[in-house]
Formats: C-alpha cells, structure tokens, sequence
C-alpha cells in the first residue's frame, strides 16, 4: 500500500488530498516523507519501525534535547536533518505526516498542530493528557480532514482481533465484566532538588504548554511519566494497552457512567506523584435495560512482576458461559460451560506461525490504512476464524518469554500449544465453574517475589 493510499484511505482523510499533492506523490516515486517529533527511546524505536519500509522515508528528526536529536538522526539511515522546535518541521510543505512520540503533556498539543499544519499524524498512546485535549484532537481530525491513529498498537494483532471476534460470536456468551491488569517492577526515581538544565536543551520548549515546573533531574528524560505536570503514570502509559484491549473485548464504545479508584504509594519513598498500585471499576451503564450492563476492573501494582496467572500484563473476560484469558503474547486460557459437540481443542486451532499470531507490524498498518484503529472510536476487526473450544484450558504460548512475562523476539519463534493444565473431558470441565482461571473461589497474595494463590472448588 503506497503513498496515495496513505493520503486518501482514511475516512478523515478521505477527499483531503488536493491534486498538486497528488502530482508531488508521483515524482516522488510514491514515498510518504514523515517527521518525527520527539526522539526518546519509543520515537527512536517508532521510526525505525517506518523507516524499515520502503515507500517511506524519515525526512526530518525534531527534539529540544539537540543530543538526542541529533544521534535518533545518526541511527537512520538517510540521516535526516535535525530541528529543534516541531514548528519549523510542520512548516515544511515536503512532509506528509509526523509521529508524534513526546512526552504525554505534549500529545494533543503536537498532533492538532500537525493536523492545522495539513499532516497525517500516528500520535504514540496515550494520545491525550487529559479529556479535554483528547476531544480537541478529535475536532482537528475531522476540521481538517486528516488522518489520526492512535498508538496503543494493539489492535493490528491479528491474535488480539481473533481473539475479539471470539468474544463478538458468543464463545463465553454475554461478556459482562473485563479485568485488565498490568503488573511489573519498575524502580523508584529518587528524591531531587531543581538544578539547571543540561547543555543542549532548550528546557523552555520541553514544558511547552503544561504549567512551568523548574528542571529536575528526576522529572526529565522518561521520569516525567511519574509526575502530574508531564505524565498520566504507569496506568496512561502502560495500563492503556490492556485498557484498550479489555474495552474493545467487552464491546463498550461510550464513556463508563462512573468510575470509581482506589490506590496510592505502597513500595517507594520517592517523588513521584503517581501511585503505585491501583484498583479502578468502570461502570458502562448500556442502555438501562437488563443485562445490557458492562463492568471493567483494572488493577496496578509496580513493585512485582508477578500478576494474574503469572502475566505481568493481560485481560480476562468473563461471560455468562465462560472466561477467556488473554495476553498479547498468547491466547492463555479458555473455558465455556457447555462446549459444542465435535468441536476440536481451542489451542490447536490457534496454533499457526508466530507473524501471523504475534503483534502485526504496526507501522506497516499505520501506512496500509488497515488498522482503522482511530482516536476514540471503537472499530471491528475482520471476522475471525476461530470458533469451537472444548469446556477445557488449553493455552497457546510463544516460547520466547522470560520470567517476568516479557517477551524477547526470536526470528525463528513459533507459537505453540501448552498443555500443562490437562485438557480434561468436557463432561468432567463442566463440573467446574469459570472463575479466575484457577478456582472459583480464590484469595490470592501478591508479594514482591511471587504471588500464592489458594483456591478451593467446591464438590
């Protein structure tokens, strides 16, 4: 999918694109030029994700940080010019579309820039500091006819949308409720005092349009995520994966009626604002009616890498016949009360390469147009394939995971079927109910080293 598809296969950018846009994409050879702002570690990696293909071309690096600007350039291969203030990169008429990869204070503020400035934007999750912002995004996307995707990536798995049209054709009956978790071990910031910024930052541009704090070594460089002023915490920055994941499988597209939080600093004495766990309900109210009601928990804690059956991150879905478990690395765990007759186990159905079952290359459908993944709005995915399940667990795992859950590549990988819970015979499973995966009824203990769960099933 080349350059003139970019241009007009979005319905914001749909009849956006004038004819000398047009004639420029042909003697361009049809190669979209992007701009990156904000070159961190996530731009750094993001445009090298576009960089990677061929009808696109990186054509302009910009940061206030003038180090990090100037080696994101020297790591690309055409080693584009470097700007300091995104301004002067949105005034280059030759560039098509930016990436927008800054600190979350500046989201919003970047992409409507861009949008004003006539580009297509892939801002990075999440793409608003707040809601506001996020409607004002939506308003300059559609005033200006362009084309925004949201980064949160997720839905251009192919097992994620499996997964989902699993749950859309009834295979645990009604959702009604969806966990999402995210679980890791990130370390405190330390306590600081406001210094003078480092040589080469133009510190100024950096706090843009949040309020003036003075720099301070630990409110800088990614620890910015874990103040008010520049950042949404752990739960904006690696919550809204499983966040996005968990509303999409639930099937919501409004906004919850209520919302109700409880959380704070258990594990560290240090400065950042944000808590450290979390549990938060969401309440979708439907349309009032019974069982048109939909609830999504999500819970926080970074001092451990032990979560939900053992995965840092993930979502459960519970239905009137059954539960599903899902991470992006694998579809873990399925069961349904009354499997369909001849149907065969679940994850040998899954099993296929690791490309086809792991992340799709999200800057391939960024370009492609395929992932229609735009702000705020709850899209589908093609129909899935897979359907029948034994009442059983069966899991369908990539062996390339380490002990905390993560997932290292591995070119050679290659999903597999796990079947270290016994795939048991239905009638057998059906005497089970559908709880947490383990029991129906369970307590479990999250400790910094491991989490112990006791269960007890009844006769």
């Amino acid at each position: 999918m080349y350059r003139r598809t970019f241009l007009t296969g979005g319905a914001m950018a749909a009849a956006a694109v004038p004819a000398s846009r047009m004639a420029r994409a042909a003697k361009a050879n049809d190669r979209i030029r992007v701009g990156l702002i904000g070159c961190g570690g996530r731009g750094r990696g993001v445009a090298a994700g576009f960089a990677g293909l061929k009808e696109v071309e990186v054509a302009a690096v910009c940061d206030p940080d003038s180090g990090h600007a100037a080696s994101t350039s020297q790591l690309l291969p055409n080693k584009p010019p470097v700007q300091a203030d995104m301004r002067r990169l949105l005034d280059d008429k030759s560039i098509d579309a930016v990436i927008v990869a800054t600190p979350d204070h500046w989201h919003a503020p970047a992409a409507i820039l861009a949008a004003e400035a006539g580009k297509h934007v892939y801002v990075e999750k999440p793409c608003s500091h707040n809601v506001r912002e996020g409607r004002l995004l939506v308003d300059a996307a559609r005033r200006n006819k362009r084309l925004i995707q949201h980064g949160t990536q997720s839905r251009s798995m192919s097992l994620i949308a499996h997964a989902v049209q699993l749950l859309r054709d009834g295979i645990i009956g009604d959702v009604l409720t969806a966990k999402a978790w995210n679980v890791q071990k990130r370390g405190p910031i330390g306590k600081a005092q406001p210094s003078k910024p480092p040589s080469g930052v133009d510190y100024d541009l950096w706090v843009g349009p949040a309020s003036w704090l003075p720099y301070q070594s630990n409110r800088f460089h990614y620890t910015w995520h874990w103040w008010h002023n520049f950042g949404t915490g752990d739960m904006g920055n690696d919550g809204v994966h499983e966040l996005d994941i968990a509303r999409w499988g639930l099937g919501v597209t409004e906004h919850p009626s209520t919302v109700a939080a409880i959380g704070g600093k258990l594990a560290y004495d240090d400065d950042q604002q944000f808590p450290d766990t979390q549990y938060v309900q969401f309440d979708y109210p439907g349309d009032g009616r019974p069982g048109s009601r939909r609830q999504l928990i999500f819970e926080m804690r970074l001092w451990s890498r032990y979560g939900l059956q053992g995965f840092d991150n993930g979502n459960a879905f519970y239905g009137t016949s059954g539960w599903m478990l899902l991470s992006k690395r694998a579809l873990e765990g399925l069961r349904r009360a009354q499997p369909r007759a001849g149907a065969e186990a679940f994850g040998s159905e899954l099993a296929g390469s690791r490309s086809e079952f792991h992340q799709r290359d999200p800057w391939r459908a960024a370009v492609d147009g395929r992932d229609r993944n735009r702000p705020f709005v709850g899209d589908t995915m093609p129909p899935g394939q897979h359907r029948d399940s034994l009442g059983t667990i069966a899991r369908v795992r990539s062996p390339n995971r380490n002990r905390g859950g993560r997932c290292r590549s591995q070119s050679d990988a290659r999903p597999r079927v796990s079947r270290r819970r016994p795939l048991g015979d239905p009638a057998a499973a059906d005497k089970r109910n559908s709880g947490c995966g383990l029991n129906d009824r369970a307590t479990c203990f999250y400790g910094r080293r491991a989490t112990l769960c006791l269960g007890m099933t009844p006769r």
